[in-house]
């Protein structure tokens, strides 16, 4: 093993994997590139395994925006059915980990295999998350961006005025402790001192991109237009579809949608109509 996990003591083998793909629904996305690293009981130099996938589909511009893979990269690219049984038997009967592999590169990586006509079960794997040990060992939560930023322990959680109180000196905190940094972005872009006293400048850099609704339902493609994201029209301009069929706006109107959806929606059709 290398340096890095010479006091693991493996039973059987243990595979590192991630994987990237056209989109994040595990079960309608595709691979576009697996990577792999097996560490051996016997403490052998682990083995690389390494793929670029043609997913026969388009890649989400915003999927390649982060991982920088394009549909002509991988066009040429075996397929995952045509590798399908090589990275079964690679895996074997290891244990795996990753960094969030429980909630996306597992499942998405049971979907192909499933097309490919390979049953992958993991009930007889050990799973080791390693985004859950970052998260449970350093809390998302308010009381744990106070230990972190400010020292103190949090005081009355939950009481309102205590959260809110406790909200200023996060952002005290962080301001202070990110004077001069510098944030590298998923395309390897650099934004030299984001984290500054000025609410505009952190509006614009806490601000998701594309997303426009909490519930993810529409956003902005990389051409500026709001489309759907979700269901049949999904990636489709809501001016596209709303031309095509009207009802589907009706239908938006009347259906449990967010107010922001709703909203949203309704700017565009009354655009469309003035």
């Amino acid at each position: 093993m290398t340096s890095e996990l010479q006091a693991f003591t493996l039973e059987r083998p243990l595979v590192f994997f991630d994987l990237e793909t056209t989109g994040l629904n595990v079960v309608t996305d595709r691979i576009v590139q697996f990577a792999a690293v097996k560490y051996l009981p016997s403490k052998e130099s682990p083995v690389e395994l390494v793929y670029f996938i043609n997913p026969q589909m388009p890649i989400d511009p915003q999927a390649s925006a982060v991982h920088g893979i394009s549909n002509e990269q991988v066009a040429q690219e075996p397929t995952f059915n045509e590798l399908a049984d090589e990275i079964y038997d690679f895996i074997g009967d290891a244990d795996l980990s990753g960094y969030n592999i429980k909630r996306f590169d597992v499942p998405m990586l049971m979907e192909e295999f499933d097309r490919a006509g390979i049953r992958f079960s993991v009930s007889e794997r050990k799973l080791v998350d390693v985004q859950e040990i970052f998260f449970k060992m350093e809390p998302r939560t308010l009381a744990g961006a106070l230990r972190y930023y400010r020292g103190e322990e949090m005081i009355n959680a939950h009481d309102a005025l205590a959260d809110v109180q406790a909200t200023i000196k996060v952002l005290a905190g962080q301001v202070e402790k990110y004077q001069g940094a510098v944030f590298t972005q998923p395309n390897g872009e650099q934004i030299d001192n984001p984290i500054v006293p000025d609410v505009d400048m952190l509006h614009a850099f806490t601000k998701q991109e594309g997303q426009l609704d909490a519930t993810n339902r529409l956003r902005r493609d990389s051409g500026g237009e709001i489309v759907f994201n979700f269901g049949k029209h999904k990636g489709r301009a809501l001016k596209e579809v709303f031309s095509k069929e009207r009802s589907y706006y009706h239908w938006l109107q009347d259906k449990d949608f967010s107010v922001q959806v709703k909203e949203i929606s309704r700017t565009v059709w009354e655009s469309m109509n003035e």
